[in-house]
């Protein structure tokens, strides 16, 4: 983040405003917040926050306030401006703003626009139809046999929602809509959806249109009456975190519904900037998305922010996110709980009467009031709206919050308030039910558990078992594991030792959640890294991190290892699974390898001082990307709005997951007899850093080689990234291995017989290789290369 001091312009004249004015006002980054129109809490009261007299969809005049007023950030609150384009009229004048772009907002602005998306992308909602003739959308509502939702497209205030529970109410409530237009035009056009039974969340989740980080779901109340009685509102109170949200069904949410509805937005051409509300109902086949919503949620604003820990910076998030790098900066949030309740006036949502006077006392600790519908009249607060003041309890626990707002409601007074007294009824009669997550502490319900680890255990004991050789002791479930140097062969054995990772190759198999190959990959890296060493690989260990343990994909994982070391003769002798939430987002997980190798003393390599101008550089062939450079390639995706369920580019049999995704080839089986029988000089796994900086890493510092690139066929996954990344050729063959894996150097009367040995190798069809040996260059002088260790020739003419 520039050093810049922020010069806020909050849009909007509710709670939510007053809460993000609030939340704002605490960050050393933010100067002053101006609020347009603002309202009697925004007034005064808060440092830095004052009051600017500007309707909410006047861009003309915001817009010269800001201008005059050296503003250089814009959060508007509710809906209406966003879906009107103030995020593209500040966009064209300069200006920041946290919120989406005009088409990014037809996610609220439409209902229809909202779920045909859904459909599109494949993200669980409830069955519709959309109608704009009233009479076949009545035709239609005769027609089902199952209770249904209906919704004004357009905005209407949260209010556009009607649910009746028979066939006349429906009736009713569709001609009010389309014909009687009690929400304006906002009904001109309907969805008529399957009502879903389930209990709803609210989830609002920051995003910059490709990262998305999402605060704790909350529940909202929006009937007007105890019990869940009476008309819709626009929200009468809400709590957060919600006990129903376990960390597994978060983690479902955020892996079937929050990140493919950003990689949809984005992939549509309309990425999503801000912060997405998403209203969901948690049904009893899974989550399914109830609305859209393209800003914060109201009561919801009032819970989460209060929850943001003190080392997360509200100004901070909102600019990483209208800059585009959200993930380059800290979100985390308290563990405990919040609460709101709603004052309302009398007659809300109907009609109410506006300026009667509020009276506050002292409000108790840990307990907040967001103004909503307020105003100053002579120097006293009086009501301005329907929804009137948000009290917000913070707590330990959520009975502690509960009981801390409705303490202070009873600090405040005016004529005709109303409030519901059963808040959080839901979640309270939900832990009544289930005890064990409301008071007792354990590992588990830190998101930990230990049964779950003992299971993967067991279920992968098979897979350990099948990598058993000479020397190695493939039980697992003990402290350690063992190797018997003497059962293996050796004599005079010095031993190596590797490690590494997968690097971001990971972020891909879990979009495409494939995850059975992943594992060859980082054993390929470490049993390669030894061979070159001249070393036979004896055994591996692995470390498995994650947020959330999930013993499938854990399972994938470890047979991917298994089969990576079956491959290079390597026993699985051990390793470490780790759950730590906090550290990984659910369903994110790392991987990281531990191989080691033993050589006679006399055969390590490479043997730089053999290595002589004319010596041979032979290469074998790459399956593809292999595990470096993926930061790069994922950014290249992005870039071209590609999906990894899309077809391949240059592989039309497979996705574009699926090709990334060949695993890693693995050499050893076939490079060790020509080691032991002394035939290789020197040998070059060509990973990070390329043939530019592996090779010279293997020669004498007075030598240098001279590589043909036009000696091997590109693979077309490297033309394709060149082209689209507008990679400059030098840097593609320091990022990339371009096709050759491993290169070897042999002397020029050892050419043949090499070469022969490689080709005729038994394993070669068993690895399902083609011919993929090549002649591709010599070893020279540093002179003849102008100083340079490693020249490509003929690069120009491959692209």
């Amino acid at each position: 983040m520039s050093l810049e001091k922020l010069i806020i312009l909050v849009v909007g004249s509710g709670g939510r405003e007053h809460a993000i004015a609030w939340k704002l006002s605490q960050s050393p980054k933010v100067e002053h917040i101006f609020v347009a129109p603002g309202n009697g809490g925004t007034e005064n009261g808060i440092d830095k926050v004052s009051n600017v007299n500007i309707n909410v969809n006047d861009f003309d005049s915001l817009t010269q306030f800001a201008l005059s007023n050296d503003v250089n950030l814009i959060v508007p609150g509710p809906e209406q401006p966003l879906v009107e384009g103030i995020e593209l009229t500040f966009r064209k004048i300069g200006i920041r703003c946290f919120g989406p772009s005009p088409k990014a907002a037809n996610m609220e602005g439409s209902k229809t626009f909202a779920k045909n998306f859904m459909k599109k992308h494949n993200i669980p909602t409830a069955n519709y139809e959309n109608f704009s003739d009233y009479e076949k959308a009545k035709a239609f509502l005769e027609s089902v046999t199952y209770n249904v939702v209906i919704k004004a497209s357009g905005l209407a205030g949260g209010k556009g929602v009607l649910i009746p529970t028979n066939k006349q109410e429906a009736l009713d409530a569709l001609k009010k809509i389309m014909v009687d237009k009690v929400f304006g035009s906002a009904g001109n056009e309907v969805v008529i959806e399957e009502f879903l039974e389930g209990q709803e969340l609210s989830v609002l989740t920051f995003s910059d249109g490709y990262t998305s980080v999402s605060l704790p779901p909350a529940q909202d109340h929006k009937r007007i009456y105890d019990g869940d009685q009476g008309p819709n509102t626009g929200g009468m109170g809400c709590y957060c975190p919600t006990p129903i949200a376990t960390p597994e069904l978060n983690a479902k949410i955020k892996n079937t519904i929050i990140q493919p509805t950003i990689d949809g937005m984005r992939r549509d051409g309309f990425p999503f900037v801000g912060m997405l509300f998403t209203g969901l109902m948690i049904t009893s086949s899974g989550p399914k998305v109830l609305e859209y919503n393209v800003r914060f949620g109201d009561p919801e604003t009032e819970v989460v922010l209060p929850l943001l820990s003190d080392d997360s910076d509200l100004a901070e998030i909102m600019l990483a996110c209208a800059e585009g790098r959200l993930d380059s900066v800290r979100i985390n949030t308290k563990p405990s709980f919040a609460a709101a309740v709603i004052i309302a006036s009398g007659g809300y949502p109907g009609h109410y009467q506006k300026g009667k006077e509020i009276f506050i006392q002292n409000i108790p600790s840990e307990a907040f009031i967001f103004h909503a519908g307020t105003s100053i009249n002579n120097g006293q607060l009086v009501t301005a709206g329907g929804r009137v003041l948000a009290v917000t309890g913070e707590g330990r626990t959520l009975r502690d919050a509960v009981d801390k707002a409705y303490e202070c409601v009873k600090k405040i007074q005016f004529e005709n308030m109303i409030y519901r007294k059963d808040i959080a009824h839901r979640a309270f009669s939900y832990l009544t039910k289930n005890p064990a997550e409301n008071n007792i502490m354990t590992y588990a319900s830190a998101g930990v558990s230990i049964d779950s680890g003992n299971n993967l255990v067991q279920k992968i004991k098979s897979l350990v078992k099948s990598t058993l050789r000479n020397g190695s002791d493939c039980e697992i479930g003990g402290f350690g594991g063992l190797f018997d140097l003497k059962a293996a062969g050796f004599t005079d054995p010095i031993l190596i030792a590797t490690t590494d990772g997968v690097g971001t190759k990971l972020k891909i198999a879990q979009a495409v959640n494939i995850h059975n190959t992943i594992g060859i990959d980082l054993v390929a890296m470490n049993v390669n890294d030894l061979i070159v060493q001249g070393a036979e690989p004896l055994f591996f260990l692995d470390y498995y991190a994650c947020g959330k343990l999930n013993i499938g994909v854990a399972k994938d994982v470890v047979e991917g290892i298994a089969t990576g070391c079956l491959e290079s003769n390597c026993a699985l002798i051990g390793g470490e699974t780790s759950e730590m939430p906090g550290v990984y987002n659910d369903g994110d997980y790392d991987l990281a390898g531990f191989a080691v190798g033993a050589v006679e003393r006399g055969n390590i390599l490479p043997h730089k001082s053999d290595i002589n101008v004319a010596d041979i550089l032979i290469g074998i062939t790459s399956s593809g990307v292999h595990s470096n450079g993926f930061s790069l390639v994922r950014k290249i995706v992005d870039k071209y709005n590609l999906g990894y369920e899309s077809p391949c580019p240059w592989n039309a049999k497979l996705t574009l997951g699926e090709d990334l995704l060949t695993p890693t080839k693995i050499y050893v089986k076939r490079l060790l007899p020509l080691v032991k029988k002394g035939l290789v000089k020197a040998m070059a796994h060509i990973t990070g850093g390329g043939f530019i900086d592996n090779i010279p890493r293997v020669i004498p510092e007075h030598l240098g080689v001279i590589i043909d690139s036009k000696s091997w066929k590109i693979p077309e996954v490297f033309k394709w990234l060149a082209k689209n990344g507008n990679i400059p050729s030098d840097e593609l063959f320091r990022t990339f291995n371009c096709g050759i894996g491993m290169v070897l150097i042999v002397s020029p009367d050892d050419k043949i017989n090499v070469i022969n040995l490689l080709e005729q190798s038994s394993l070669l069809k068993e690895q399902g290789f083609d011919t993929d040996i090549y002649e591709i260059g010599h070893v020279v002088t540093k002179e003849m290369n102008n100083g340079k260790q490693v020249v490509i020739n003929g690069i120009s003419e491959l692209f």
